[in-house]
């Protein structure tokens, strides 16, 4: 075959190696790639708050466009980036293997005692943690309801070098993301305890529906566990009406042939939580997502989903 795919990435160090992830997984089956740099908004306003731009797709718009436009053949996004719903004319190509999905603290100074063994105690000096992720926000301020957030805003490379430069005590990232480029300090911990945005961790491949061509080639790398899991998390998200600016986190893992999926919603700040917790046969789980927000909003949910479209 003769075709080059062009291969859409944003211009940030992540985004070119995820890009570059799979322009290798490409090469490895007979095809040949190069990348094409869009830049996005989101990439542009490094100092709004996400949740003040209408950050739906903030990332992946322009990549959108260029894919429609026929100046690119496939987008490569880290998928909790991706609308539930993407645009008409588009489809998922492939998924990758999900790396981790965890988030990570990383800290300046000594690991505050507060994190191991202070939790809601007020005597301790409070902290001030950055971060741009309303989600982060809210399951922090939960667990540690006298800490001060602060937004912290640009590429992994700008929010690591802010927080240096910062009298901030740390600041949330996803380990994804620091790892793959090889970035996570020392100075890091796993918040084993925070429940992760849904598909984190998960990069996805998208192309034009009507390119079959794009598609099958992707499709020879796509993971179908990882595609079966961010697919619930994000139906999950789609059913409760949430986006990037909506404190909702989901987890579905496979284990023994049995999905097993963790989601909560919160207040905006942090202080009322919902949360759900099911496990089913892989066999069954196509409507999990679903399922389980229907079940999140009777208990309790529905109060807090009120409360943060009326912006109380």
């Amino acid at each position: 075959m003769n075709k080059v795919f062009r291969i859409g990435t944003r211009e940030s160090q992540l985004a070119v190696w995820q890009a570059t992830q799979v322009q290798n997984l490409l090469s490895q089956r007979g095809f040949a790639a190069e990348l094409v740099y869009i830049k996005s908004e989101g990439d542009i306003d490094l100092k709004t708050p996400l949740y003040e731009m209408g950050v739906q797709g903030i990332f992946t718009r322009s990549l959108d466009i260029a894919l429609l436009t026929d100046r690119i053949d496939i987008a490569v996004h880290s998928m909790k980036d991706v609308p539930t719903q993407l645009p008409a004319g588009i489809t998922t190509a492939a998924v990758l293997k999900r790396a981790s999905y965890k988030d990570l603290l990383v800290y300046k100074g000594e690991l505050p005692e507060i994190l191991n063994e202070g939790r809601n105690n007020a005597s301790h000096s409070p902290l001030t943690i950055a971060t741009s992720s309303i989600r982060r926000k809210a399951q922090w301020l939960n667990r540690y309801p006298h800490h001060t957030i602060d937004n912290l805003r640009g590429n992994v490379n700008t929010r690591l070098k802010k927080l240096a430069e910062s009298p901030w005590n740390g600041a949330i990232f996803a380990a994804a993301g620091l790892e793959r480029i090889g970035l996570r300090p020392e100075q890091s911990i796993e918040l084993d305890w925070m429940l992760p945005a849904p598909a984190q961790g998960a990069i996805v491949v998208a192309c034009r529906s009507n390119d079959q061509v794009a598609f099958d080639a992707c499709q020879l790398f796509n993971d179908e566990h990882t595609a079966i899991c961010t697919a619930i998390e994000r139906d999950f998200l789609r059913a409760l009406l949430g986006g990037c600016s909506t404190p909702i986190s989901a987890l579905a893992t496979i284990m023994n042939d049995q999905v097993h999926f963790e989601g909560n919603i919160l207040s905006l700040d942090g202080k009322e939580k919902a949360t759900i917790e099911k496990t089913i046969a892989i066999n069954n789980s196509n409507n999990l997502g679903s399922i389980a927000a229907k079940e999140l909003l009777q208990n309790g949910g529905q109060e807090i989903a009120d409360q943060i479209r009326h912006g109380k």
